[in-house]
C-alpha cells in the first residue's frame, strides 16, 4: 500500500513503529544499566549493614540464674537471694558496710560474717544527730549597660 492509498491513522502507526523499532534497542539498554547501577548500590548498602551488625556488641547479656555473688567495685545490681540473706539490705553501699567490701554471698551457703565497724557507737550517733541545712540559691544580678 502507497502513502496516498492509506489513511492518517495508518500512516502515523506505521511511522511511529519505524520509530520504535530504532529506538527501543536504546531504550532498553539504558533500562538495564539503570537496573544494574540500582542493584549495586542496594549490594554496597547490605553489605555496610553486615559490617555494621558484625561490630555492634550485645546490648544485654543473657538472664542467667545467678548463684554467686561479691560485693566489689565491679557489682552492679544486687540479686534477689542477696537481699533475702541480707534480711532486706538492697544497695550494694549498705552491703559492703555491713559486711565489707569483697563479701562473698552463695546461694545455700550461711551469710559471710559482719565487718566490725571502724567507727565507735557514740561516733556514729554524733554523724546521725548533725542536722544539714541546705544554702539559698545564688541570686545573681544582670549586668546593667
Amino acid at each position: 500500500m502507497t502513502r496516498a492509498n492509506m489513511s492518517i491513522h495508518d500512516i502515523i502507526t506505521d511511522a511511529v513503529s519505524q520509530a520504535m523499532q530504532t529506538i527501543l534497542p536504546n531504550v532498553q539498554r539504558q533500562i538495564a544499566q539503570m537496573a544494574a547501577k540500582e542493584k549495586d548500590k542496594k549490594r554496597a548498602v547490605q553489605r555496610g549493614r553486615k559490617g555494621a551488625r558484625r561490630l555492634r556488641r550485645r546490648a544485654r547479656a543473657r538472664s542467667v540464674d545467678l548463684t554467686k555473688w561479691v560485693a566489689d567495685r565491679r557489682a552492679r545490681r544486687v540479686p534477689i537471694f542477696v537481699i533475702e540473706m541480707t534480711g532486706g539490705i538492697d544497695t550494694k553501699k549498705k552491703i559492703v558496710a555491713k559486711y565489707g567490701e569483697g563479701a562473698t554471698f552463695e546461694k545455700g551457703k550461711p551469710v559471710p560474717p559482719a565487718v566490725a565497724s571502724q567507727r565507735s557507737a557514740p561516733a556514729r550517733e554524733a554523724v546521725a544527730a548533725r542536722v544539714v541545712k541546705a544554702r539559698p540559691p545564688m541570686i545573681r544580678k544582670a549586668a546593667t549597660k
